[in-house]
Formats: structure tokens, C-alpha cells, sequence
């Protein structure tokens, strides 16, 4: 073959491919039913990305129900359940003893079910205090390092997943769980009340009691990012829930002992000037005010005890001159919004912290 030849040969191929191309049956709609070939049609396209489920939400709901079928939370759920009880026949017993004898305050009278107490068993309040943070802990530290210790963690990560959505759900999970507990024990026990005194809740008594709720989730749920960022720092399980709970026991138990001892250390002379007594006792509200514990005791105080209208030192000419009367809830929530943010922002600081140190981590399959 010629050179003249080939040449006639590409010219006529070429000529041939315009002209299919300015064909409106041409070139580009063939490409396209190419482009098409083993794909849905639009309708069915549609159906199947409206079925597909994003992967947060799959690790999610295997989490919320791996944590409520499992013995551990099984267990634990019936302790502080054992308790809310407790605390609300303590609190039953207060109160009609109290309405009999003339001791106890009608004015809010439903809100007192969270507060009022015998003597024989501590309050509603008090117990959320204390066991919360036992739920949160037994939630978290065993999040990451027991799927890194089981080899399941790189396989996971090995799929389409982001790690961002893996410690994110693993967090949404056990705080959906918090909620759902700390929300029912909480009607459970409006719902006992109602039926025992014949008391009904006015409107703002039950949205005390909801933010009460919403309040006691946020503090659990610092918890349980304090117990994640264990889970994530620790390699076994057994050292980051030991580390839990010794914070838990000294920020509830040796934490207000430690405090006690620092104020008959430094407190003044009695013979002070006023400003040398309130700067002191300034000072030791600040340092106490450092335990989670004492942060969610003064708001829930505020949010169910409408009669509290400071949560600092008072001099004698304030007391005389304030008013005796509950505050409205608008009140009540700003007079504790400091105490709320500070308890927001040790819990967004710990889950940043815990997203930070796993983002950074080297995850390596095990041999």
C-alpha cells in the first residue's frame, strides 16, 4: 500500500466519524447509551439511593443495640433503676409527711419529688449525681481499645468508612442510650407522682424537669467522652475503666474533702475585713466549682428549686433585701447558664481531644 492510498483511507474515516457526529442519532448519543450500559434507570436510581443508609448511622444503630442487649448495661440499668425507686419512695414518704404536719411548701409541690427526701435514701438528684457517671464510664472505656484489642477495628476501617464517623457514632450511640435511660427513669418518676399525691405539674414544673433531664444527659455524657479519651490513650480495657472510675471517686468523694481541708488552711480570721472574707469565699467557690459534680449539683438545685436566687456569697444587706419569691424559669435559667456552659465545654473538650488523639492514631491489622 501506497503512501497516497493510506492517506485516502484516513480522510474518508474521518469524513465518516463528522458526519455521524452531526447526526442527532450520532456519535454522542451512542456514547451515552455506552456510558448507560449496566446502569439503573432514573426511577431506579432514585429508589436505591433513597434505600442506602450512610455508614454513621449503620455503626450506630449496631452500637445502641450491642449496648442493650449486653449483661454489663443489663446490670448497671438495674442498679440505678433500684435506686430511682428508692429515692422516690423516700421522697413520697417526705412529702406526705410534711403536707400533713404543715412542713412542706405546696408552691411546686411536683418538683419536690426530685429534691425531698426522708432521710432514709438520698434524693433523686443526688443519685444521678453519683451513679450518672458510673453509666457514662461503663459506656466508654472499653470503646476503642476493645475493637483495637479484638482486631476488629482495622478490618472496620478497611471498608468505606470514615474514622470520624466511626468515633462519632460510637459517641451518638452511647449518649442516645443516656438519653433514652435518664428521660425514662425521669417520667417514670413524674408519672409515680401523679398517681401518689394526685398532685398535677403545671406547665413550667414539667419543662424544669425536661431541662433537668437535658442537663443530667449533658453531664453523663462528659463522662462517658472522659472514658472514650481513656479508651483511645490505654491499650487495655482494664486500665482505661480504672482510670475512670478513680476520677469518678475523686471528683465525688475526695474532691469536696481536699476542698474542705484547702478552706481551714487559708480561711481568714473571723475578725477580717468583709472584703477579705467574700474574696476568700469567691476563691473556694471557684476552686470547687472545677468538679463536674459540683457544677451539675448547683444547676440542678436552680432548676428544681425555684426558690434559689444565687448561687454565691451573700452579704447581710443582700439577704435582707431580697425578695421571697420563687424565680420564673427564664430566671432560674440564667441565674445557672455558666454552670451549663462550663459543663458543655469540658464535654465538647474531652470528645475533642478523643477525636484528635484517634485521628491521629496508627491502626495497624494484627498478624
Amino acid at each position: 500500500m501506497d503512501s497516497t492510498t493510506f492517506i485516502t483511507g484516513i480522510l474518508k474515516e474521518a469524513g465518516r466519524l463528522i458526519e455521524t457526529t452531526a447526526k442527532p442519532d450520532g456519535f454522542m448519543r451512542r456514547l451515552s447509551r455506552l456510558r448507560g450500559i449496566g446502569r439503573p434507570a432514573a426511577g431506579e436510581e432514585t429508589a436505591a439511593e433513597r434505600c442506602t443508609v450512610s455508614p454513621f448511622w449503620v455503626i450506630v444503630q449496631k452500637e445502641f443495640g450491642d449496648h442493650m442487649r449486653s449483661w454489663r448495661f443489663g446490670i448497671l440499668i438495674g442498679i440505678i433503676t433500684l435506686a430511682c425507686i428508692g429515692s422516690i419512695y423516700a421522697a413520697i414518704t417526705a412529702l406526705k409527711g410534711g403536707v400533713k404536719t404543715q412542713d412542706t411548701d405546696t408552691a411546686y409541690l411536683f418538683l419536690q419529688m426530685f429534691t425531698a427526701s426522708d432521710g432514709t435514701l438520698p434524693t433523686f438528684a443526688t443519685f444521678v449525681s453519683f451513679l450518672g457517671p458510673l453509666m457514662g464510664i461503663a459506656l466508654g472505656f472499653d470503646a476503642i481499645n476493645s475493637e483495637r484489642g479484638k482486631g476488629t477495628l482495622s478490618r472496620l476501617l478497611s471498608q468505606p468508612i470514615y474514622r470520624d464517623d466511626f468515633i462519632r457514632a460510637k459517641f451518638t450511640a452511647s449518649l442516645l442510650l443516656i438519653a433514652v435511660v435518664l428521660f425514662a427513669l425521669g417520667f417514670l418518676i413524674m408519672g409515680l407522682g401523679l398517681f401518689t399525691i394526685g398532685y398535677p405539674p403545671t406547665p413550667e414544673e414539667v419543662l424544669r424537669v425536661v431541662l433537668f433531664l437535658v442537663i443530667g444527659v449533658i453531664y453523663v455524657g462528659f463522662w462517658l467522652n472522659l472514658s472514650m479519651l481513656l479508651s483511645i490513650r490505654f491499650r487495655q480495657a482494664a486500665t482505661s475503666a480504672l482510670s475512670g472510675i478513680a476520677l469518678w471517686i475523686f471528683f465525688s468523694v475526695f474532691y469536696g474533702m481536699i476542698m474542705g481541708i484547702v478552706d481551714k488552711a487559708s480561711a481568714p480570721p473571723e475578725t477580717s475585713a468583709l472584703s477579705i472574707l467574700l474574696r476568700h469565699a469567691k476563691m473556694m467557690l471557684m476552686l470547687n466549682r472545677l468538679s463536674p459534680s459540683y457544677l451539675f449539683t448547683e444547676t440542678t438545685s436552680t432548676m428544681l428549686t425555684p426558690g434559689v436566687r444565687s448561687l454565691g456569697p451573700l452579704t447581710t444587706e443582700q439577704v435582707v433585701g431580697a425578695i421571697a419569691s420563687p424565680l420564673p424559669l427564664s430566671q432560674s435559667l440564667l441565674l445557672c447558664w455558666p454552670q451549663l456552659v462550663g459543663l458543655l465545654a469540658a464535654t465538647m473538650i474531652c470528645f475533642g481531644l478523643s477525636y484528635a488523639l484517634f485521628m491521629r492514631q496508627e491502626i495497624r491489622s494484627r498478624a
